[in-house]
C-alpha cells in the first residue's frame, strides 16, 4: 500500500504541472533528489542496525534466570539451608571441669581424723537421642527445597514481567513503523499541496492543516520511542545489564495456544503450589522433630579424685544419666507445638485448595477475553481496515482528479491511520493477557 500510494502521488504530482514544463522538471529533480536521500538514509540505517545485537525472548529468559540478582538471593538460601544440614547430627559439646572436694571450711588437726581432702577432675559428655538427631536432619534438609521454590515463584513474575515487556516493544516497533509511513504521507500532501497552492488548486487552510497534522504525528513519533526505551530499559534492568548496553529484538508473530486447565496441570506447573506442598512437607518434618522430643538423652560423666593428705586412697566417680522428657511439666510444650502446627497444615492446604480455585476461574476467565480480542483482531485484519484504506484510496484518487477536497484526504488517511493504531493497542491488550495466562498456568 504504501509504494502505490506514493506511485499514485508522484503521478498526481506530474499531472499537476503541465502548465509548465519547467515546472515539472524541477519538480521531478525534487522528488528524485528526496528518493535518493531517502535511499541513502535507509542504508545507512540498516547498517547501523545490523551492529546491534538481535536477542530472540528466549535469550531474555535465559540471561534473567541466570544473571537477575532477586533469583541469586534465593539461591544462595538454599546453599545456607543445605549447609545448616552439615552440622544437623553434631554432638554437645564436652564439659571438662575440675575444683577442691571435701575441703573442710577450717583447718583442722588430722592426727585422730582421716584426711579427706582431695582435688577432682571431671569430664562430662550429652548424648542426644539418634531419633531427634535424624528428625532435625530431615527438617533442615526440607527447608533448602522451599527456599528453591520460592525461587520458582520469583522467576515466574519475572519471566511476565520481561515477555510484557519484550511483546510491548514489539507492538510498538509496529506502531513506530505505521507513525513514519503517515510522516512520509503527510509530507508528500504537504509538498503536493504548496506546489499546487500559486495554481489556486490548493486552499492556504489546507496546507496550515496538513502541517499541523505532520507535526502531530511526529509527537506520536516522540512518545512511542520513550515506550520503546522504557522497554528497552526494563529488560536490561530484570537481565542485570548496563543501561548502556544496545541490543534489539525478534518482531516475530506470537503464537498462542490455550491449554487445557485441570488440578494435574496446576500442580504439576505452580510454583506457588509446588512452594506450599513443600513448606506442608517441612511442616510435617518439624512436627516428626516435635515428638522426638519424648525420646531420651544421655549424660556421662566422669570423676576422678587426687587425694591431699596422706592415708586416703584417689578415687573416681562414674555417673550415667537420662532425661525423662514425658514428665507432665515438660511435655506441654512438645504437644502444644505438634498441635499448633496441625492447625497450620490444615491453614495451608485450604490455601492451596484456594488458589486452586481462584486460578481455575482466573484462567477460564482470561481464555474468554482473549478468544474476544483475537475475534476483534481478525475483524480489524479482514474487514475494517480494508474498507478504510479503500475509503482512502478512492479519496486520495478524486482528490488526484481535482474533485475532492484536501482535507477529505487527510481525514480519511487519518481514519485509516488511527483505525490501525488502534488495531495495535488492541494487539497490545491480546499480548497483555496472554502473558497473564501463560504468568497463571506458568507455561
Amino acid at each position: 500500500m504504501n509504494y502505490e500510494s506514493l506511485e499514485n502521488w508522484k503521478d498526481m504530482r506530474n499531472r499537476n504541472t503541465n502548465d509548465g514544463q519547467n515546472t515539472g522538471v524541477r519538480k521531478s529533480s525534487i522528488v528524485n533528489c528526496q528518493l535518493s536521500i531517502f535511499l541513502f538514509l535507509s542504508l545507512a540505517s540498516s547498517i547501523a542496525n545490523s551492529q546491534v545485537q538481535s536477542l530472540s525472548l528466549d535469550s531474555v529468559l535465559s540471561v534473567i534466570e541466570k544473571q537477575n540478582p532477586m533469583l541469586k538471593t534465593y539461591q544462595h538460601r538454599a546453599k545456607a539451608m543445605n549447609a545448616y544440614v552439615a552440622g544437623s547430627k553434631s554432638l554437645m559439646a564436652p564439659e571438662v571441669g575440675g575444683g577442691l572436694w571435701m575441703f573442710p571450711y577450717r583447718k583442722q588437726n588430722y592426727d585422730h581424723l582421716g584426711d579427706t581432702r582431695q582435688i577432682m577432675v571431671s569430664v562430662s559428655q550429652t548424648f542426644t537421642n539418634p531419633a531427634k538427631l535424624k528428625a532435625n536432619q530431615q527438617y533442615l534438609s526440607s527447608r533448602a527445597g522451599i527456599e528453591e521454590a520460592s525461587e520458582r515463584v520469583a522467576y515466574n513474575q519475572l519471566r511476565a514481567q520481561a515477555k510484557g515487556a519484550y511483546y510491548t516493544w514489539i507492538v510498538l516497533a509496529q506502531k513506530r513503523k505505521l507513525l513514519m509511513e503517515s510522516e512520509e504521507i503527510l509530507g508528500l500532501m504537504l509538498k503536493v499541496a504548496r506546489v499546487r497552492y500559486p495554481y489556486n488548486q490548493e486552499k492556504l487552510a489546507n496546507i496550515y492543516k496538513t502541517e499541523g497534522r505532520l507535526h502531530e504525528v511526529k509527537n506520536m513519533q516522540l512518545m512511542n520511542d520513550n515506550g520503546i526505551e522504557q522497554q528497552r530499559t526494563l529488560l536490561l534492568q530484570l537481565m542485570n545489564l548496563s543501561t548502556s548496553a544496545n541490543f534489539t529484538i525478534d518482531t516475530v508473530t506470537i503464537m498462542f495456544a490455550p491449554a487445557t486447565i485441570d488440578t494435574v496441570l496446576l500442580s504439576a506447573n505452580r510454583s506457588d503450589l509446588k512452594q506450599l506442598d513443600r513448606t506442608i512437607s517441612s511442616m510435617r518434618l518439624n512436627q516428626s522433630f516435635e515428638k522426638a522430643q519424648t525420646r531420651p538423652d544421655f549424660n556421662i560423666n566422669f570423676s576422678h579424685m587426687i587425694s591431699v593428705g596422706q592415708g586416703m586412697p584417689n578415687q573416681f566417680m562414674l555417673l550415667g544419666m537420662v532425661t525423662i522428657p514425658i514428665a507432665p511439666w515438660s511435655a506441654k510444650m512438645y504437644k502444644a507445638n505438634t498441635k499448633a502446627m496441625d492447625y497450620e497444615v490444615e491453614s495451608m492446604k485450604a490455601e492451596r485448595l484456594a488458589i486452586m480455585n481462584e486460578v481455575q476461574g482466573m484462567t477460564t476467565r482470561m481464555l474468554s477475553e482473549i478468544n474476544t480480542l483475537k475475534k476483534q483482531l481478525d475483524n480489524y485484519e479482514q474487514r475494517i481496515i480494508p474498507t478504510l484504506l479503500k475509503n482512502y484510496e478512492t479519496l486520495m484518487l478524486a482528490y488526484e482528479e481535482n474533485r475532492e477536497e484536501l482535507p477529505m484526504v487527510i481525514d480519511g488517511w487519518e481514519t485509516l491511520n488511527m483505525t490501525r493504531l488502534q488495531y495495535l493497542d488492541t494487539k497490545q491488550k491480546y499480548y497483555e493477557m496472554i502473558v497473564s495466562y501463560e504468568r497463571e498456568i506458568e507455561k
